[in-house]
């Protein structure tokens, strides 16, 4: 299968890419599929078009991140979303028809505008990014989509244009499938959902003492008030840690039994997740400390020509379709 998917440089990366995504990509990459990952810096324009010094230094850390993470450059392509500029051509192409009234049936194009009321998104880049993101699909004619689950409608919409197109001109399009991550997704440290504008990540890249102190004062189960209050694991935003981080069958019974009699306090849990953290993120930190500026300068500057050459292979097979070819006029 030839796999698409990307991140947004609005920041660095924390660890529930790692488990919403990266986790992902790696095994598509390593059950021999042609994959593509890229850094969708054009999206990042559609909420910050007006904070954009961080963009370019934001997508060089994530490509390392992505490498770090365990994305080979030998086995997939990383590249940077507007270096490649056949994506806001074909984008163009599919906005001419698309009605507005059908991305304003987005479910997220609603649910953002409220969850960031203080950014000016009345843009008309805000507006067609689910066209922009069926453009980063289509232009690779992928087959599939690691994506969460609130992301699956975008899926959607991608593959109905790619049947709108192939309808009206010729069949160039695959309909891509969604492929969706099974771990659970890791709330903040807050209890709410892990996002950078509620500051309650956990970066993926930190030192020990940084994920200690991310951790140690995490917001558990509301029922144990104080240390001799009984719990429940599955009500704690801790246990889907531990699950995710992974934990033995005796360490997930001391952890059950220890809650739910208050035999063991938060505080001894949360040492036992750092401990399992700590297995899983330090060879992450030790591959992105060794990873040298130029070195990822030199996957991203590959990564972009394969995938331009792919991207260019589509578009003359997309100006055909349409009969806007001139090569044959303006020889």
């Amino acid at each position: 299968m030839r796999i698409l998917s990307g991140m947004r440089p609005t920041g660095k990366l924390h660890i529930g890419h790692l488990f919403g995504a990266l986790n992902s990509w790696i095994k598509l990459q390593e059950e021999g599929n042609e994959c593509f990952y890229f850094i969708a810096d054009w999206h990042a324009l559609t909420t910050h078009y007006n904070d954009t010094e961080e963009i370019t230094k934001n997508s060089f850390e994530i490509a390392k991140s992505y490498i770090a993470a365990g994305i080979n450059p030998e086995k997939s392509i990383i590249f940077i979303q507007s270096e490649i500029k056949e994506h806001a051509e074909l984008t163009l192409l599919f906005s001419m028809f698309v009605s507005v009234s059908r991305l304003e049936r987005v479910p997220t194009y609603k649910e953002l505008k409220q969850q960031l009321s203080d950014k000016d998104l009345s843009n008309a880049g805000f507006l067609i990014y689910p066209i922009l993101q069926a453009a980063d699909i289509l232009i690779y004619r992928a087959d599939g989509v690691p994506v969460g689950e609130d992301q699956v409608y975008h899926i959607e919409l991608t593959r109905e244009i790619a049947r709108k197109f192939n309808y009206l001109y010729e069949n160039v399009f695959p309909e891509p499938e969604p492929i969706l991550s099974k771990i659970t997704k890791l709330l903040g440290v807050d209890g709410r959902k892990m996002s950078k504008s509620y500051g309650n990540i956990v970066p993926l890249i930190a030192t020990k003492e940084e994920l200690r102190k991310k951790i140690m004062p995490m917001i558990t189960d509301p029922a144990r008030k104080r240390r001799t209050d009984p719990g429940t694991p599955e009500k704690c935003p801790v246990w889907d840690y531990h699950k995710a981080f992974g934990i033995t069958k005796e360490d997930a019974q001391w952890v059950k039994n220890g809650c739910t009699t208050a035999s063991i306090g938060c505080v001894d849990c949360k040492k036992l997740l750092l401990k399992n953290m700590l297995s899983t993120l330090e060879p992450i930190w030790e591959r992105y400390d060794k990873l040298t500026n130029e070195y990822v300068k030199d996957v991203i500057c590959e990564g972009n020509k394969r995938a331009k050459e792919e991207a260019q292979k589509t578009m003359e097979l997309v100006r055909n379709a349409m009969k806007l070819d001139y090569t044959k006029y303006l020889k």
